[in-house]
């Protein structure tokens, strides 16, 4: 027979747990047969398995258990704050909140992990109530820039500050910094929130300037083109004078900061030009930067090409002018070339020496039309129509300026 006192099963062992056991005979043999164990496990930690077990004939325990430790569930972060726990998610550990500069906590300022892993009371909030502090720049007066009724004005962008948001976006009501600003007094105003809707605004004015001088009046027989809005400082005006004039004077005047225009004002006079020249050169230097030319050589009068293209430039002569184009007739060979502006005679070295500078032939009819620089624009073997020339003229050698005029005064050759 087996005696009850033998060691029957190996001793039961359980890991952060208590065996608790007890023979059916008493004493201190806690593996002989029959022997009962209560099973607990430590404090944090919960028993998988059997609550007891018995040795039993076959050598072995009657089940198993194991101690497993007891976790809660990892706190989830709060926003504008942070916790910090004495044991990590393990019972009895404490974590601790804590807001970030600017917030205050409101609810439970610690929580514990509990023996049935669950976390003690609920989960505070970091709350803002500080509105942000916004400073304006200074208001600024500044007087429109040279040639405009317009200033730029720059000015550092208000930084916001708050204690508790490091991102704020400011908003503003009215034209942003560098902006031009017309003349008069402008309301810039800035506003900024926080992420708990805490306001705080701000604003200072811009005031703008624009000196004037008086206004300037047109030159008999001629015409102002002004920049900018005519008469504010750094506008220029410039004199121009009507076809058959020419100007006598400083071209341009400046309205200055003391809103006094520059120079004196020029005039307009009858354009003389003196044929009784000996050169080719004193003859156009007449012209520079002043009139086009359109030379038109011919070896003789009866040619037909030159005849048909007398008839148009005669019903062309004014639409001409009114572009500042003076025609100059080379007509024949020498030694009985003609030459003529009109109705005034040229010499005939002068005749000679145009057809040599711009190489114009004598065997055959040619135009040459050169800009007011004296430069050669455009040649023409065949008669060409009035429109034509100026559809040439319009578009490569008019500046913006002589279109306007030219549109203003479309009718004028009717």
């Amino acid at each position: 027979a087996t005696s009850l006192h033998t060691v029957w099963c190996h001793v039961f062992k359980l890991s952060n747990g208590e065996v608790s056991c007890s023979s059916p005979r008493g004493g201190h043999h806690r593996g002989s047969l029959g022997t009962r164990c209560l099973l607990s496990c430590d404090r944090g930690y919960k028993r998988l398995g059997q609550a007891s077990v018995q040795c039993m004939p076959n050598r072995r325990w009657s089940g198993s258990a194991v101690c497993r430790k007891i976790r809660c569930h990892v706190l989830p972060l709060i926003d504008h704050g942070m916790y910090s726990c004495t044991r990590g998610f393990v019972v009895d550990s404490r974590c601790d909140y804590n807001c970030y500069e600017g917030y205050q906590i409101e609810g439970d300022r610690y929580r514990m992990c509990q023996e049935e892993g669950t976390w003690s009371g609920t989960e505070p909030t970091c709350a803002d109530h500080d509105p942000p502090k916004l400073k304006c720049p200074l208001s600024r007066v500044k007087v429109a820039e040279p040639g405009k009724v317009t200033a730029m004005v720059s000015w550092e962008r208000p930084v916001a500050k708050d204690t508790a948001d490091r991102a704020l976006q400011v908003l503003r009501n009215g034209p942003e910094s560098g902006s031009d600003f017309p003349e008069g007094t402008h309301v810039i105003r800035y506003k900024v929130s926080d992420q708990a809707r805490n306001t705080a605004t701000c604003k200072f004015t811009v005031h703008v300037e624009v000196r004037r001088c008086p206004k300037l009046k047109p030159p008999m027989h001629g015409y102002l083109m002004c920049s900018s809005d005519g008469n504010n400082y750094g506008a220029v005006c410039e004199y121009h004078c009507d076809p058959g004039f020419e100007r006598t004077g400083f071209a341009t005047r400046v309205c200055q900061l003391n809103r006094n225009w520059s120079d004196e004002a020029a005039r307009c006079v009858l354009m003389d030009i003196k044929t009784d020249v000996r050169s080719a050169g004193a003859l156009l230097d007449q012209f520079y930067e002043k009139r086009r030319l359109l030379v038109v050589s011919t070896p003789e009068n009866a040619n037909q090409k030159y005849r048909l293209q007398n008839i148009m430039l005669q019903k062309a002569e004014c639409g001409l002018d009114l572009r500042h184009v003076t025609v100059i007739e080379l007509l024949g060979t020498p030694p009985r070339a003609v030459g003529r502006i009109k109705q005034q005679q040229l010499e005939p070295e002068v005749i000679e020496g145009l057809r040599q500078a711009l190489h114009i032939s004598t065997a055959y009819f040619t135009m040459v039309l050169l800009d007011e620089y004296g430069v050669d624009r455009e040649r023409f073997v065949n008669p060409t129509t009035s429109d034509e020339l100026y559809s040439y003229v319009d578009e490569y050698l008019l500046t913006e300026e002589e279109l306007e005029r030219l549109a203003m005064n479309r009718d004028f050759c009717d």
